[in-house]
């Protein structure tokens, strides 16, 4: 037995919404209660709803998780949202409930909240419009999430389960990756060719920086050579102009004579 009930404990999500303290007029007195207002759901698309009473707190939630176990059903879930927006009235209790995109999570107030936690809806939006009371607003939202169930099966509605879903957003992002390769690899190739045509015109600048570096060289080793020509030429004419007066001077020494 003990083995049966750690297995339900792990199986079920209870989650006590409310506790109230009760008293009942008897002839021998004021007799004294508890009601436990129990939500229990698998967070797989079941949920119950119901209220325990006993004398002592810990009974009461024992009964009430029983009850709710009894009256447990399935929520049609599209991915991890409802399927379509609906509004509820029970009571004095006015709520509405609104599909949300996926990663938006549970935005709701705490009654509504731990219904659809519970369920194992991941991603929804909730307006609580009437009365603040947790126990009416919490079997509004029950009442909600059956009326979903009955017009799904009326309409004969296909949804997605959360596997598929997972499996379109996995995917998604592998087609994602691919096309950031594609994309990467487009990349790398024209910067390849960008830089295989920025080299030829890199060496043909290098050349004419170093043709320029070389212009000036070349002009100073001319002018030098061009010096260099004339001193040449001088010290070449000097003795011949020489010579030739000495010859001269014999030829008119020896006529003088």
């Amino acid at each position: 037995m003990r083995d049966n009930d750690q297995r339900n404990q792990r199986e079920f999500d209870e989650k006590v919404v409310q506790v109230s303290r009760v008293s009942k007029k008897t002839k021998g007195g004021n007799k004294i209660g508890f009601s436990v207002l129990m939500v229990v759901g698998d967070r797989k698309g079941q949920v119950g709803v119901a209220l325990g009473k006993a004398p002592d707190v810990l009974a009461s939630i024992k009964k009430g998780v029983r009850r709710a176990r009894k009256k447990m059903f399935t929520v049609p879930m599209d991915g991890t949202t409802i399927p379509f927006p609906i509004e509820v009235k029970h009571g004095a209790a006015r709520i509405i409930l609104n599909p949300a995109p996926r990663g938006s999570g549970v935005i709701a107030g705490g009654p509504v909240r731990a219904v659809v936690e519970a369920a194992g809806i991941r991603d929804i939006s909730a307006k609580i419009l009437g009365t603040n009371n947790k126990a009416s607003n919490v079997y509004a939202t029950f009442e909600a999430l059956r009326q979903i169930r009955d017009i799904v099966e009326l309409r004969g509605m296909t949804l997605k389960s959360v596997a598929e879903e997972e499996r379109e957003l996995k995917e998604k992002e592998k087609e994602m990756q691919r096309e950031a390769k594609a994309k990467a690899d487009a990349d790398e190739k024209s910067k390849k060719a960008e830089k295989a045509e920025k080299k030829p015109a890199k060496k043909t600048a290098q050349k004419a920086e170093s043709a320029k570096a070389e212009a000036p060289k070349a002009k100073k080793a001319a002018k030098a050579e061009e010096k260099a020509a004339p001193a040449e030429e001088k010290t070449e004419k000097k003795p011949a102009a020489k010579k030739s007066t000495k010859k001269e001077e014999k030829a008119a020494d020896e006529k003088s004579e």
